[in-house]
């Protein structure tokens, strides 16, 4: 049975006039920093492990992983239950997860608890395709990229909140008997902020019915129909699995690239907000996705990408250079490699809202199904990625992950040029459309 006829009618959700979207965008940016607290740690907690960087890789990836579950099984809740009360519930079991993470003994335990938090984590694509909801038709791109601005604050600030309040204990227990790892502390912090935002979603964002009377089981069957139905769902998984494979080999090994060069996590999560500074190109490009279409801004994005990650070959080659000749210039690598790191997010976070404007246009009655279809290709694509990133940088250090990042945009820009390039036209006779036309 067809994804269009194997529900009932879609029941309406009434939406306060002022939707509070800039509060949804905090909550995605909160429930998918738990995502990226352990990038910029990984050396510290290969330390406190007594591992080698691969076996403490396992940690961003088991995260990854469990992420990927958690919107396969999760996210489809979406379509068919009270979001507003899902996420309330989501963030209190998010909360009980990164405490978990943060009492874990051994590292087979924090590999365990990763993966259960990155699956309790997927609320941030239960609150995502509210924003549509919460639109006009024509400014449906604009509250995607609103709401995305917050979610990948949360991405990037993540880092810097992980690398600086690690470095801020290390600090503190200096001339102390206190010997608590600085990334415990910071998955302790996580867990009460997290805690916090259970009861500030009951109090903030409004009753939000689900929109189809379908059962759960009718709802996980039918994200193969969809997948199967849609061709352009199917291209955008592609595309986002790779540039996101790509943008994961970079921030998987930034702590352990900035290692080899004497310098710590603080300063691998100050990147974090290096990068934030990218993060404002969401809102521009869901208002030039609304204008020129999608295709146009993924072209743009791809461009952008590959050249970023050339800036970073270039920067570290320099570097190992000036180690070789006894003569780095520390400011003038970290100069070198912010520049870099804010393309890079531009090209990622324009790529990511190329693909969410043209899929959410796709079937409104079933975008959290849509949204778990391409977001768990999106990190099974990160999760893969990051594991031939340690790997890559364990043996062959800047060329393999350099080398491995511009294979990835290469083959999404392969895609890119085979894909839809025809004119999308939304149907008027969906429900809450009016007609609309833009280059896919």
């Amino acid at each position: 049975m067809s994804a269009r006829s194997d529900a009932s009618s879609p029941t309406s959700v009434p939406v306060q006039p002022k939707a509070p979207l800039a509060f949804l965008g905090m909550c995605c940016g909160v429930g998918v920093s738990t995502m990226y607290l352990a990038q910029p740690l990984l050396p510290e907690i290969a330390a406190s492990f007594h591992v080698g960087a691969a076996q403490a890789g396992l940690v961003a990836v088991a995260t990854q992983v469990g992420y990927a579950a958690g919107l396969l099984c999760c996210v489809p809740l979406g379509d068919i239950v009270e979001r507003r009360g899902l996420m309330t519930k989501l963030y209190a079991a998010v909360a009980v997860a990164l405490l978990l993470v943060a009492v874990a003994p051994t590292l087979p335990l924090l590999v365990l608890a990763s993966t259960v938090a990155g699956a309790l984590a997927c609320v941030t694509h239960v609150a995502l395709p509210i924003a549509p909801d919460l639109a006009k038709p024509k400014e449906r791109g604009k509250a995607i990229g609103i709401v995305m601005t917050g979610l990948l604050l949360g991405v990037l600030l993540a880092r810097t909140f992980a690398g600086w309040i690690n470095d801020a204990v290390v600090y503190l227990e200096r001339g102390t008997r206190w010997n608590i790892p600085g990334w415990r502390v910071v998955f302790l912090i996580a867990a009460i902020i997290s805690a916090g935002f259970a009861p500030a979603i009951r109090r903030l964002m409004p009753v939000l019915p689900p929109k189809q009377k379908l059962r759960y089981a009718d709802a996980m069957r039918s994200l193969w129909t969809v997948f199967r139905e849609e061709p352009l769902l199917r291209e955008s998984c592609l595309m986002g699995a790779l540039v996101f494979g790509s943008f994961s080999v970079f921030w998987n090994t930034l702590a352990f690239a900035l290692q080899a060069h004497g310098l710590g996590a603080g300063i691998a999560g100050s990147f974090g907000l290096v990068g934030a500074a990218g993060a404002l190109m969401a809102s521009f490009a869901g208002k030039l996705s609304d204008q020129r279409g999608p295709r146009y801004v993924m072209s743009m994005a791809l461009a952008i990408l590959g050249t970023s990650y050339c800036m970073v070959y270039g920067t570290e080659r320099l570097a190992q250079h000036q180690e070789h000749t006894a003569h780095l210039q520390v400011w003038l690598y970290l100069a070198l490699l912010a520049v870099a790191v804010i393309v890079m997010d531009v090209g990622a976070q324009a790529s990511q809202i190329a693909n969410q404007t043209r899929i959410f246009a796709l079937r409104p009655d079933a975008r959290s199904r849509i949204n778990t279809v391409y977001m768990v290709s999106y990190f099974t694509g990160a999760a893969i990625s990051s594991a031939l990133s340690t790997l890559a940088w364990q043996h062959l250090g800047v060329n393999g992950i350099s080398g491995l990042s511009v294979l990835l945009v290469a083959l999404a820009v392969l895609r890119h040029v085979t894909g839809q390039k025809q004119i999308y036209r939304r149907p008027p006779s969906l429900p809450d459309a009016e007609p609309a036309m833009f280059e896919m």
